[in-house]
């Protein structure tokens, strides 16, 4: 888990925590651009994979 994510909340609950984290890592990976990934977000970096992946399985 990621500092920001847990310097920037005090959980009241479990549950609480669950949401918040979930609520984080859907937008980490689904909303942020990672410069580590030529600014893209992960999903779209594992969306270009699984394509690229695809293609060469049916034209090698």
């Amino acid at each position: 888990m990621r500092d920001e994510c847990l310097k920037e909340h005090l959980f009241r609950s479990f549950r609480h925590a669950r949401d918040i984290i979930k609520d984080w890592r859907n937008d980490y990976n689904l909303n942020r651009p990672h410069t580590s990934l030529n600014r893209i977000t992960p999903y779209e970096f594992a969306t270009q994979s699984n394509k690229d992946h695809t293609v060469n399985r049916t034209n090698p």
